[in-house]
């Protein structure tokens, strides 16, 4: 029987502003990775999250990224490699400390928005994420996106990584996420999003926007909680999956 994991980035409203909906977001996925304060997210933020996934047996993760909250993390600040290890291990360190006062288990490390985006492709930045997560605690999972540096950069240092691929977003034929600024990089229809997931864990592989098929291995499928059609896309996910006989479950300790 096949079992993968559902996560969505949460976390990332900061004071009055919120973004997303946590509350039934939690209710539908097995994982969550958690804003660290840099591109979204404050301490109040994070605990209020960390109790709502202890609610919901939701497992928590770090979800460090570029110091850009007013772009949301989805802008490229320019850091030395060396930079980008501390700033991760610093985001690490401050979910690891809040979710001690929750008496809650960090289980992972999560890159967001054009962080990841640089890691997947540049190897020195994903080695520097990589690095930062296992000196901070070398039981950490890494959740990379399939098919790329990130994926490399875990293994190299002996970390447990565990692939991830998109529900609401398309691919490239390379199987690298296509750009946001294309059109139809956000996958909006629920049922579509669905459909594609099953097919993709099914056989092992990431579908492209052209019909490419590349294979992956696959451990956990992300659902965007800024997303509008987040809840939405979420149930109609895990709904599909479990009728195709697909368990839900954290990918933490596989």
């Amino acid at each position: 029987m096949t079992t993968v994991d559902l996560n969505a980035d949460c976390g990332e409203s900061f004071g009055p502003w919120s973004m997303g909906d946590d509350p039934a977001i939690l209710s539908i996925v097995t994982s969550a990775n958690i804003a660290c304060g840099f591109h979204a997210g404050d301490p109040d933020t994070m605990v209020e999250t960390i109790r709502l996934a202890k609610a919901n047996g939701v497992a928590i993760g770090a979800h460090p990224g570029f110091e850009d909250r007013a772009g949301f993390g989805r802008r490229i600040i320019p850091m030395t490699p060396q930079a980008v290890e501390r700033m991760v291990a610093y985001q690490i360190g401050a979910l690891v400390a809040t979710a001690a006062l929750e008496g809650v288990p960090v289980t992972h490390v999560k890159a967001h928005g054009a962080l990841s985006n640089l890691a997947c492709v540049e190897g020195d930045y994903a080695d520097a994420i990589a690095r930062a997560t296992k000196a901070v605690d070398p039981t950490l999972t890494l959740l990379a996106v399939a098919t790329t540096e990130l994926e490399r950069a875990g293994a190299a240092v002996g970390l447990t990584v565990a692939s991830e691929i998109f529900a609401d977003r398309a691919y490239e034929a390379d199987g690298n996420l296509m750009s946001r600024a294309k059109p139809g990089a956000m996958i909006e229809d629920a049922d579509l999003a669905a459909r594609r997931i099953v097919e993709m864990v099914k056989d092992g592989i990431i579908l492209a926007h052209d019909g490419t098929r590349v294979p992956t291995a696959i451990h956990s499928i992300c659902v965007h909680g800024d997303n509008p059609h987040a809840v939405d896309t979420a149930r109609a996910v895990r709904t599909a999956l479990e009728g195709a006989g697909v368990t839900l479950a954290p990918f933490a300790g596989r």
